[in-house]
């Protein structure tokens, strides 16, 4: 059997976060010898809980909502009395619940076109699971300071066979801004943009800073929601790419190029062809789609001109008229509230060749090796009340892969790197400041389909990150994020639930400790029982 008809019966992602809270403490009882048919442990992961300030705090409901099919919810929002029009924070939480039989489903929340909110959702047992998500969603404060369209989808599939009704329930929660928590927070941006049905973008005329921020996924159920096992067009394999995996996020600003990035490798609650390596911990980020940020200020000069510009975005790979990517843009502009307008420069723009190579090597195992990279480095200024301000960001992407399969790719495993480098100058009056960010995703795995069609996913990831503001030579702050899952399981193919007779360890680490503070949470999973929960700060 080719393991994409595995892949396309248990993934089944639908086109159209965040952290996902412990539902119930660990079990203690005797570890039950395979999955249990109809019930397993609601949906955790490692990640921290939003941090809440004390003080006054309003709730407002922003959707109430049972998914069946591919119609959105919509609603009206209306901004919360009692906590003013500038918060210091604003988180959402999301609480879902299904039972029965579902895929893995990806949704959307746009508050007044914006999209603040895009997750998946885990795989259902029979019984019923529930789960919540939470999201710091702060930056977005001036789009809930007016009343707004409210729009989600979680696109689902019911019938005689997928039974799952998806039902969840989004809530905002505002923290009033006090004296002191005003001085402490980070200023959120002063507009959130959209582009429009053209693409096009008209910045306020005195933006002083500008970050455009992509919610990049591959997914829809097709190959691209595999891209980093694809192979060239040469290669005898299911999932082809002309050139093979090497995918890049570009933002370009009037044709030029403005930003690159690595996207993130998501593995969704059905991925790997094996879905008891997440029916209770997912893998990083699948219940998080955090969006890509490239820092668009050096452009600011261009778009400050009052003129619509033409931002787009593409994904670097893809083969021509393959679907399955999915990249909805918001703009954060600050703006320099002296001035009317703020003029300046894009001084630098040096773009390295992009380098992508696969090279199939046939056999008994077929192998894969690809490398693949790309820099760019843009700056530019702006003239601002409070002087000149130059901004120069780097990045450096580099990603390679060892992808070994074999015929009937019954044995399918995948080693492979992906980094993503970026330093941000802002040099003005005083020492100029720089935030260098080393982002590292990894993974490792393999797929094996044996005698009595037991198929088994050994599967390693990982989500590293180093963060470090400094200025002067002085360290300002600083942050290192290392969050590991690993799986392994096991499972009787093409046969009802009840004679599957799965089994499965599943575990993840997340640390994340720095200036700001210390998280180190473990977990561990056997059979779907949770077996450990333990936090080391």
């Amino acid at each position: 059997m080719k393991r994409r008809i595995i892949m396309s019966m248990l993934a089944g992602a639908t086109l159209l976060a965040s952290t996902v809270l412990a539902a119930t403490p660990a079990q203690s009882a005797d570890v039950p010898p395979e999955f249990s048919t109809s019930d397993w442990h609601d949906p955790v992961t490692a990640a921290p809980p939003v941090t809440k300030p004390a003080g006054t705090s309003c709730q407002v409901t922003l959707a109430e909502a049972q998914f069946r099919d591919f119609t959105p919810y919509t609603g009206g929002y209306a901004p919360p009395d009692g906590c003013g029009d500038r918060w210091s924070k604003v988180v959402l939480r999301m609480d879902g619940k299904v039972k029965g039989r579902q895929y893995d489903r990806l949704g959307y929340l746009h508050v007044g076109g914006v999209e603040i909110f895009r997750t998946s959702t885990p795989q259902p047992s029979p019984d019923g699971i529930e789960w919540s998500v939470e999201k710091d969603v702060t930056r977005y404060s001036d789009t809930f300071r007016d009343a707004q369209d409210v729009e989600m989808l979680i696109g689902n599939v019911v019938d005689d066979t997928y039974t799952g009704i998806i039902d969840v329930k989004v809530t905002l929660t505002f923290y009033a801004a006090g004296k002191a928590a005003e001085q402490a927070a980070a200023a959120p941006p002063d507009q959130v943009l959209t582009l429009a049905a053209d693409s096009t973008l008209t910045t306020p005329r005195n933006s002083e800073r500008i970050v455009a921020e992509v919610y990049a996924t591959g997914s829809g159920g097709g190959c691209e929601e595999y891209w980093y096992l694809t192979v060239p067009d040469s290669a005898p394999y299911s999932c082809q790419a002309d050139d093979g995996p090497y995918r890049e996020v570009q933002v370009k600003v009037d044709g030029q190029l403005a930003g690159i990035a690595a996207p993130f490798p998501t593995v969704w609650t059905g991925g790997w062809s094996n879905p008891f390596l997440w029916y209770v911990v997912p893998g990083p980020r699948a219940f998080d789609i955090k969006p890509i940020e490239y820092d668009l200020t050096p452009f600011a000069g261009i778009l400050n001109d009052g003129r619509p510009h033409r931002i787009e975005v593409s994904v670097v790979g893809v083969p021509e008229g393959q679907v399955g990517w999915s990249a909805p843009v918001n703009v954060l502009a600050w703006q320099d509230v002296k001035r009317a307008h703020v003029g300046g420069k894009l001084t630098v723009h040096r773009e390295g060749e992009l380098t992508d190579s696969s090279t199939h090597t046939p056999g008994s195992e077929h192998r894969v090796d690809t490398e693949g990279g790309h820099r760019l480095t843009v700056a530019g200024y702006v003239d601002t009340s409070h002087g000149r301000v130059t901004t120069t960001v780097s990045r450096s992407l580099a990603n390679s892969s060892v992808h070994r399969w074999t015929e009937g790719e019954t044995v399918d495993g995948l080693d492979a790197r992906w980094t993503d480098d970026e330093s941000v100058t802002v040099d003005g009056r005083g020492p100029a400041r720089t935030t260098r960010a080393q982002r590292t995703y990894t993974m490792d795995g393999t797929t094996t389909l044996g005698a009595g069609d037991r198929l088994r996913t050994v599967l390693t990831l990982g989500d590293r990150a180093s963060v470090v503001t400094s200025q002067g030579g002085r360290r300002l702050a600083w942050s290192r994020l290392d969050d590991t899952y690993a799986g392994d399981a096991t499972y009787t193919i093409n046969v009802p639930r009840d004679q599957r007779h799965a089994v499965g360890t599943t575990s993840e680490r997340y640390r994340l400790y720095g200036s700001g503070g210390c998280h180190d949470r473990a977990l561990t999973t056997v059979q779907g029982v949770l077996t450990e929960d333990r936090e080391r700060c």
